[in-house]
This record gives C-alpha cells, sequence and structure tokens, in this order.
C-alpha cells in the first residue's frame, strides 16, 4: 500500500457511539476496573507489571476463572498502564497510583475516551507481533532467543500490511457494509504476488503458515474492540492421523476462518494509517469546507461516497446559496474542471427547487449553460432556451472528458463514444473545431475505444487537425 496516493473515504460511526463501544470492550473495561481497584498495597516489578503475588487479587477483582484467567488479568493491567489509566509512582518500591487518564473514562469527551482507547489498541498489536514463547524457556527459566526466527520489525510490518489490506477491503464500495473477509484470502493479498497466476507449492505454503499466525493474532486483536473475528476450526490444524470429532464441510470457507473491521477498528486503523502519513479521508470531512474544496475533494471518490460526502456538504446551507457556490466553483479551463463540472452536476441533481434562479443565472455562461438547461429539463422548469449547436457539441467534450477522468476506459465511457458517433451524423467534422483544452485529448480517446476501425480512424484525424488548431 502506498502512501502516495489517497485512500478510499470510509464511512465512520458518530463519535459518541464510538466511544461507548470503546468502554464496553472487554479489554479497556477491565483495565479500568483494574485501575480503579489499585491501591497503596499494589506492587509491580521492573516492567511495570503486577508482580506474581498480585495476580490471583487482580483475577477475583475482574472475576475471571480458567485456565486463561492470569494472562487476561496480566494482559489488561499491561493496558491500563500503557494506556495511562495506572501510573506508576517509585519505580524502585514499585508502587502506583490512578493515572490522569482514567478520569477521562468517565468525565471526558469522546475524543478522549478514543484516545485512550487508542492507546490501548497499540499495546494489544504490540503484543500481537511477538510471537508465542511457551516452549522456549531453557533449564533456568529465560527465553531461549537463539531458537527463536524472528524479526520484529518484519513482523510488525507484517502485521500493518494485513491490516492495511482489510481496511482497503472494508472502505471499499464493492464490499458490503460488514461483510467479513476469509482468513485465506486476506492472507494471500500480502504473500502472493499479484502477476503470480497459479500460486507454486512453496508460495501456498507461507499463506498456510500466514494463516496460522494471524489466527493467533485476531484472538488477541478481538477483546479491544479492533476486530470481529471467527476463529480458524480446530478440527483443521489437528494431527493428520487423527479423526475430526464430527463431519467437516470441506467446502465451506469459514472454517478457515473470518474477519472484519468493526467500527471502532475502522476508526482506529484509520487514526494510524494517518499517523503514518498517508491520506485516508472520511466522509464529511468535506462538509465545513468550501464548494471548491468539495468539487474536487470528492473528484476520486467513488459514487456513493461522493454523494454521501455532498449531501452532508448541503445540509449545512441553503438550496439557493448552495446551488451558485457549487456552480462558480464548477468554472475553469484547468485539467480538472471537466470532473468538478460532473460532481457539481451530480450535487445539483441532490437540490430541490429553490435552486432554479441559480441555474437560469448562468444560461449564457459558455462553460455552465449546458449543464444548467440539463438541470432545468429535468426538473420541469419551463422556457428552458435551447442550447446552440455549438454548445452541444461543448458539453460533449466536457462530459466524456470527465468520464474519463473519472472512470479511465470503462465500458460505460465504451459505450458512449459508440452513441455519440452513431447519433451525430458529420461529428466528427463538427467537433474538432470545439474550442474545449480537452478536444483534442477526448477525440484520441474515441479513436482508441471505439471497436469500429473506420470510425476510429476518423477520430484520430479530428484529433490530429483539434491539437494542429490549438498549437499542439
Amino acid at each position: 500500500m502506498s502512501d502516495s496516493s489517497p485512500l478510499p473515504p470510509v464511512r465512520l460511526h458518530p463519535e459518541a457511539e464510538l466511544a461507548r463501544d470503546a468502554l464496553s470492550t472487554p479489554l479497556l473495561s477491565r483495565a479500568a476496573r483494574l485501575a480503579r481497584w489499585a491501591g497503596p498495597d499494589t506492587r509491580v516489578d521492573a516492567g511495570g507489571g503486577l508482580v506474581d503475588e498480585q495476580l490471583p487479587a487482580a483475577v477475583e477483582a475482574l472475576g475471571l476463572s480458567g485456565d486463561d484467567a492470569a494472562a487476561d488479568a496480566s494482559e489488561a493491567w499491561r493496558v491500563a498502564v500503557d494506556a495511562g489509566l495506572v501510573e506508576v509512582v517509585d519505580e524502585e518500591e514499585g508502587t502506583v497510583t490512578a493515572g490522569e487518564d482514567l478520569a477521562l473514562l468517565t468525565g471526558g469527551s469522546p475524543q478522549d475516551v478514543l484516545a485512550v482507547w487508542l492507546a490501548a489498541l497499540e499495546t494489544v498489536l504490540a503484543d500481537a507481533s511477538v510471537p508465542d514463547l511457551d516452549g522456549l524457556m531453557d533449564e533456568g527459566g529465560e527465553v531461549d532467543l537463539s531458537s527463536l526466527d524472528w524479526d520484529p520489525e518484519a513482523e510488525a510490518e507484517f502485521l500493518d500490511g494485513v491490516l492495511g489490506n482489510l481496511y482497503l477491503l472494508t472502505a471499499g464500495e464493492d464490499t458490503p457494509g460488514g461483510a467479513p473477509v476469509p482468513l485465506p484470502a486476506l492472507a494471500a493479498s500480502v504473500i502472493v504476488p499479484s502477476d503470480m497466476g497459479e500460486p507454486t507449492n512453496d508460495v501456498l505454503e507461507q499463506v498456510s503458515d500466514a494463516m496460522m499466525r494471524l489466527d493467533d493474532q485476531f484472538r488477541m486483536l478481538e477483546p479491544v474492540g479492533f476486530v470481529a473475528y471467527r476463529p480458524v476450526d480446530e478440527a483443521l490444524m489437528a494431527d493428520a492421523g487423527e479423526e475430526p470429532a464430527a463431519p467437516v464441510d470441506d467446502t465451506d470457507v469459514s472454517r478457515y476462518g473470518m474477519v472484519r473491521l468493526t467500527p471502532l477498528g475502522l476508526y482506529g486503523m484509520r487514526a494510524r494509517l494517518m499517523e503514518a502519513g498517508y491520506e485516508a479521508p472520511a466522509v464529511g470531512d468535506l462538509a465545513d469546507k468550501g464548494a471548491d474544496v468539495l468539487l474536487d475533494g470528492t473528484a476520486a471518490f467513488p459514487p456513493g461516497a461522493a454523494q454521501a460526502e455532498t449531501e452532508q456538504w448541503l445540509q449545512r446551507r441553503e438550496s439557493l446559496a448552495a446551488a451558485r457556490e457549487l456552480l462558480a466553483a464548477a468554472r475553469g479551463a484547468d485539467a480538472g474542471a471537466p470532473l468538478r463540472r460532473l460532481r457539481c452536476q451530480q450535487a445539483l441533481s441532490l437540490v430541490g427547487a429553490s435552486a432554479e434562479p441559480a441555474l437560469r443565472e448562468v444560461l449564457d455562461d459558455a462553460e455552465l449553460g449546458g449543464l444548467a438547461r440539463v438541470w432545468l429539463t429535468e426538473n420541469g422548469a419551463a422556457d428552458v432556451p435551447p442550447p446552440s449547436e455549438a454548445m452541444v457539441y461543448w458539453l460533449t467534450i466536457d462530459t466524456v472528458a470527465a468520464q474519463l477522468a473519472a472512470e479511465g476506459n470503462s465500458e460505460e465511457l465504451r459505450a458512449l463514444v459508440e452513441g455519440l458517433a452513431q447519433q451525430h451524423s458529420g461529428f466528427f467534422d463538427a467537433v474538432w473545431r470545439v474550442d474545449h483544452p480537452a478536444t483534442a485529448d477526448v477525440l484520441e480517446a474515441m479513436g482508441r475505444l471505439h471497436p469500429d476501425k473506420k470510425v476510429a480512424k476518423e477520430a484520430r484525424k479530428a484529433a490530429f487537425k483539434a491539437r494542429s488548431q490549438q498549437g499542439g
């Protein structure tokens, strides 16, 4: 994932709702309970962890039971320290007191609560990048690092890459909201080279190993509310000679693990990406900006996100004033102007009839008169003057230029190009004279996209004439 281009916009839940989600996560709620439980007699070791003698009391305070109770209590305490809910007063004595951030969980703003949760998340992510150390103890009780093939930086980079891809899948409009991602597909996304056709056995083995690592890591990330995770079926990890306890369906992909970012996880992942220098927009970011920023900012948005962003922008403005601001921002002869006008036209489709005066004011405008007529006609306005032939051709070039910028050589654009050539006899003889900065580029694209070789040749000849006319 490159940090040079913006990521797709995401739709975040309100911060108040996310803060409530954060407070209800098992890990943060346990950390807060331990921070309130700690007192003058609580002691920590040199690393800030609870001393072994006090773990049973912490387990009891949390109401935990089972084999993992002590480990869960220890993790909750570590989060409490790292998130500022507990402060070590005297390292030599190992005494602690309530941290300043503990009060934020009950008296702070949603942003304050989310900042504490983000600190807790970083602790868990750091822990998730550490391998399982069970079985690596030597006779003296020390970890034998020489027997451990572990690169901390590479492990953290691997997990970040997986989470980045999960973010992209969550943000994409092609993914249904909240749909879980199969663990094999997620692992393959960071292991299998994009130009590889059929994965080799070695690559498939790497994917399998990555799945097992991710299974452990996502189990750790679920209690902090970052992901919703269905673990890998234990039967898949049984020894080859063992019989499964129950019949299994080999076609059920969910048995191999399913994961999705929660709304809180989406918020947290976006915060981490922005901290790392990525441009990670969220729907609503542009609601308080000017129309010029809105039109340019949504230029690269998928259609659904662009509409949602525009709707939020319009909600803050009176319809007529908004329409005038949008039309003013849509003017221009720069390379981005056609797409701005397309986004302006789409935005105006969301504005009511009260915007009509703004559209009538630009009927004689060379750049806006065409789209104004389209809007007035679609909204049933009376006395809409017909466009001149020159305006029709100019609007055609502008529309195709916008579609090229928005979608590239899409099937929809190919169909539009075919339709234009069929509907207008002598189209290419006339259109190359259109005084639009994109005329030559549009005609070259039409020559590239049209399936009929004769028509494509006419388009290329017209493009040459247009470029010669423009002095290029």
